[in-house]
């Protein structure tokens, strides 16, 4: 998992006024806890929206004056109307600690069912996994190549090394589906197969036509 840098402000004060404090000049209060005990913290609101708003997830290092941790997100409260990031949670990492996490999904490929018509369904856009801070990957890349229609990848299908998949073993992540228009994959096969058997009967006649006229 990537590791990108952020600088905190810590904050002598705690409290609803002085978050609002905080806000008004463009920050955003945040506790990074994990280790015992909680640091009190602000970052520039710019910098928080580029980490939320990215896709990816990643492992935060935390520079709060001149102190250096590394963190994940863990909680994230977002303003209800202007969507602004009101108070962030980090937890901090330690090697030899198991973390839960939000893993991005990622298809890659070109379905067999999809290029026949089919539709492609992604259930889970993330995956709860835990796992030490080492073995977390970036994302859960799925290979949808082989699927046909109706099929689909399930938890049980999927192997992270080291990582533990936090869903039900049955549970769909993709799938492929019937959609209005889309060639039925086994009716495509048999007429297949059925042209080349009529082509083949079709050169055996011709055959045994030729020979009679030799005769």
């Amino acid at each position: 998992m990537k590791t990108v840098q952020l600088s905190g402000s810590p904050r002598a004060n705690v409290g609803k006024k002085d978050a609002k404090e905080v806000r008004r000049n463009g920050g955003v209060p945040c506790v990074l806890y994990g280790s015992g005990e909680q640091t009190y913290f602000s970052v520039r609101d710019v910098d928080m929206e580029k980490l939320i708003f990215s896709p990816d997830v990643y492992q935060i290092e935390i520079d709060i004056d001149g102190t250096k941790k590394k963190a994940i997100i863990q909680e994230l409260q977002m303003h209800p109307v202007t969507d602004k990031p009101v108070h962030v949670d980090f937890l901090e990492l330690q090697d030899d600690k198991p973390v839960k996490i939000g893993i991005p999904v990622r298809t890659t490929g070109r379905s067999k069912g999809v290029l026949n018509g089919g539709r492609l369904q992604v259930i889970f856009r993330r995956l709860n996994v835990e796992g030490l801070p080492k073995d977390l990957p970036e994302m859960v890349e799925l290979d949808i190549s082989p699927l046909r229609i109706g099929q689909s990848i399930r938890i049980r299908d999927i192997e992270i090394p080291g990582i533990k998949l936090l869903h039900a073993s049955d549970a769909v992540v993709v799938s492929v589906k019937m959609a209005r228009g889309a060639v039925d994959e086994e009716d495509e096969e048999e007429g297949e197969e059925g042209a080349e058997g009529e082509e083949g009967a079709a050169e055996g006649e011709a055959s045994e036509g030729g020979e009679e006229k030799e005769g």
